[in-house]
């Protein structure tokens, strides 16, 4: 991209961004939570819509001037209940925590309960975990898998929680979790117990607007909060739907405005737009259905070595190994040498860990930004080869070395593209 005026301005900014262009080009990112952006998604994010105020929502602004920002906000609503199959679309909250925190406010009162997904068995800090503030203001309890060698959520033990505690939202969604959750049981321990269903999306939001992944709403869900970016391709930023109430989108749109946030950032809500109406195309399709078809190609390496991945596998765009067990080597560890040879990944705790947050026993790792890359099922075999062999010879600075070449020339094969339709 360019950037002519930052550099005239502000070298020290200029520097770094240019930096920062040049590590995504010459490297493989695979943080299951980053990718790409298109060209056009980037121009609306920079655009002059970031010079106005909006407070407000559309046709109901508290300030003048609203003509486009009306026009942009309601395409990207539109665009939004298109693909999710929705009847109701905020896309005002700032990223996917503030989503969550909003949807808590609207749907509760302080000290009422939520049932979540424990965050060493896949789920998020915004679920309940005890160092967030959320956590000070309403009840969190917790489910977890039933057996980590296979996935399965343990719905036995979940229904004997939401009985025992009442929650007033079951929470289904992750941030490290490998496997489809079985979203009708949620719905039917949630109707017996009197609890509204919440789906987490953010991760496999695109996977979901794609058709590769089921959507909550097809099974009785009430909300779903998400971000934008991740697999579904956006700025970042977040996002709640609802199926079909009125009268919980009249709550949600009351809690983020005014309640939570003040002016929206009307540039995001912008490329929010453009990239939904890239996720509408065909192409996008594709592209969600490779990123499954690279992350089973990535598994099949793992189960080859002999790696442990927790719930065995994955059916998503993601895979947690646990490196320690398998392999002797910390997640820090892994994330440093692979970051040393040119691929970006992320150290995770695994379920029931003994190791410390800041030096678990596992790494996370996925396919979106490879797969917008165009790279397929041979280019995924290999680089989970190439990390394996890194994490093996993690000594070996000849060997890194040439590892580090190999994965350059495959970043040069493979650029990032500016367009994708």
């Amino acid at each position: 991209m360019n950037y002519d005026y930052i550099k005239k301005q502000d070298e020290e900014i200029f520097n770094a961004l240019v930096g920062e262009e040049a590590r995504e080009v010459r490297g493989l990112e695979l943080i299951p939570s980053e990718n790409y952006v298109s060209r056009a998604v980037r121009e609306a994010n920079g655009s002059v819509l970031t010079n106005k105020y909006s407070e407000g929502y559309p046709g109901k602004r508290y300030y003048g001037g609203q003509e486009y920002t009306d026009i942009v906000e309601m395409i990207a609503i539109e665009r939004a209940k298109k693909l999710f199959n929705c009847k109701f679309a905020n896309v005002q909250p700032l990223s996917g925590a503030p989503a969550n925190v909003a949807m808590y406010f609207a749907l509760m009162e302080p000290g009422d309960t939520v049932l979540g997904m424990d965050l060493s068995h896949g789920g998020h800090l915004t679920h309940g975990h005890p160092t967030t503030w959320i956590n000070k203001i309403f009840n969190f309890v917790r489910y977890k898998m039933k057996d980590t060698e296979t996935g399965e959520i343990d719905y036995d033990a979940l229904r004997e929680v939401a009985l025992r505690e009442k929650p007033k939202i079951i929470l289904a969604g992750f941030s490290a979790y490998s496997r489809e959750l079985d979203y009708a049981k949620f719905v039917e321990i949630a109707r017996e117990v009197g609890a509204y269903t919440v789906a987490d999306m953010a991760h496999i939001a695109g996977l979901i607007a794609g058709g590769v992944a089921k959507n909550p709403f097809d099974y009785g869900f009430d909300v779903i909060t998400t971000t934008t970016h991740k697999t579904l391709r956006g700025p970042r930023g977040g996002m709640i739907l609802v199926r079909e109430s009125e009268e919980i989108a009249k709550k949600i749109n009351k809690t983020v405005f005014p309640g939570l946030q003040g002016g929206p950032h009307m540039n995001v809500i912008a490329a929010k737009a453009v990239a939904f109406g890239e996720a509408l195309t065909p192409a996008f399709k594709e592209y969600a259905a490779q990123i499954l078809k690279n992350a089973k190609a990535m598994e099949a390496v793992f189960h080859l070595e002999g790696i442990r991945m927790l719930g065995g596998g994955t059916d998503n765009h993601l895979i947690l190994a646990d490196v320690y067990g398998s392999l002797g080597v910390t997640g820090q560890e892994a994330e440093t040498v692979l970051d040393e040879i040119g691929i970006t990944l992320n150290k995770n705790m695994i379920a029931d860990e003994t190791r410390s947050a800041m030096d678990p026993s596992g790494i996370r790792f996925g396919t979106p930004a490879l797969t917008t890359r165009k790279m397929m099922e041979g280019e995924a075999t290999r680089i989970a080869e190439i990390m394996i062999e890194t994490l093996r010879n993690k000594d070996d600075e000849a060997k890194k070395k040439a590892l580090r070449e190999e994965v350059e020339v495959l970043s040069q094969k493979f650029p990032v593209p500016e367009s994708f339709v």
